[in-house]
């Protein structure tokens, strides 16, 4: 009877751990802004733009005053050191949000201040927001 009870406790004191680990998520240092808010931001010229969908999505329309850096290509992060003023906040966007994500983190980290338009110029289009071929 001892035992069970001492397995029993020793069953939920686990579960209880592995419930808290796995719910601690860690937070992005960057924010993510809605399609207006997002517009708002960049009313500021002192925003870089910065669209990270490949040459040819870019080609097809982009905000207008942004600049083009794919985030698959390899020389991503240098390229960006070499064209982005890290005393500029950066406002980053992709097609749906989940790669202009994966840039913000990375810009982050090199110290970069970045705003992230949460889902991307799909909706930025969807809602009759400005383009620039």
């Amino acid at each position: 009877m001892v035992l069970k009870s001492i397995y029993f406790m020793f069953f939920v004191c686990v579960f209880l751990f592995g419930m808290m680990a796995c719910s601690s998520k860690p937070k992005d240092k960057f924010a993510n802004l809605s399609t207006d808010e997002f517009e708002r931001l960049i009313e500021n010229e002192n925003v870089q733009r910065l669209d990270v969908r490949t040459v040819a999505e870019y080609s097809e329309g982009h905000i207008p005053g942004s600049i083009n850096i794919n985030i698959m290509d390899n020389n991503f992060s240098s390229l960006a050191d070499q064209v982005l003023d890290k005393s500029q906040p950066i406002a980053v966007y992709c097609k749906s949000g989940r790669r202009s994500r994966n840039a913000a983190r990375l810009l982050v980290k090199k110290g970069y201040t970045v705003y992230n338009l949460d889902k991307g110029i799909l909706n930025w289009i969807e809602l009759g927001k400005e383009i620039e071929k």
